[in-house]
């Protein structure tokens, strides 16, 4: 793959919202590529800075312009693919004013998958395993209209004493409040108040 025509593919589905990509994506972007070929321009790509990678097998677009504000929800997606995977725990909790700390520059999720942790360009993003059936997580977390759902209130407080870290952080005031003003179905998004 040339450089001149990398970019205006990758270019093109930037506009189209699409910036992550797997290197099955990128195969398949580019098919008249050989093995050796391939693998060559995608190391030219990262060389050259118009591909970070952000994991094995995992890429963003950097020249995409605008900032995707989920791009570290859909890494997290992308990298538990295949799982059920929910934001909970600190960031969850935070997000619901349960606790005053804010995650700053990470996720924390639960995750029928493999426990983790990753460093991406983009932030951190924490991957604990859960045993929850898929009835349970679903019935204990809201969709978000972004990548992950996010854990009710008491969800993610049971999360957090499940894993037994930062349990000092709750505050037992707020979560009570939290889960009987409706939050436990509909949670507080950032930047808005609260009566």
């Amino acid at each position: 793959m040339r450089l001149p025509e990398a970019i205006n593919t990758l270019t093109e589905w930037a506009r189209k919202g699409r910036v992550l990509f797997t290197l099955e994506d990128l195969r398949k972007l580019f098919p008249r590529d050989r093995d050796a070929a391939f693998r060559g321009g995608l190391d030219r790509l990262v060389s050259a800075g118009v591909l970070h990678r952000v994991s094995r097998g995992l890429f963003v677009f950097a020249l995409a312009g605008r900032r995707d504000p989920h791009l570290l929800e859909r890494i997290a997606v992308a990298l538990r693919r295949g799982c059920y995977s929910y934001l909970s725990l600190e960031s969850a909790l935070s997000e619901h004013g349960v606790i005053s700390q804010v995650p700053l520059a990470g996720l924390t999720v639960m995750t029928t998958g493999r426990a983790g942790l990753f460093d991406t360009p983009f932030g951190r993003i924490e991957f604990t395993h859960t045993k929850r059936s898929v009835n349970d997580i679903l019935k204990q977390t809201r969709e978000t209209g972004r990548p992950l759902r996010i854990a009710t209130p008491g969800a993610a407080a049971r999360d957090l004493r499940r894993v037994g870290r930062n349990v000092h952080l709750i505050d037992e005031h707020e979560l009570e409040e939290a889960i009987a003003d409706g939050r436990q179905s509909e949670p507080e998004r950032p930047g808005s108040t609260r009566l």
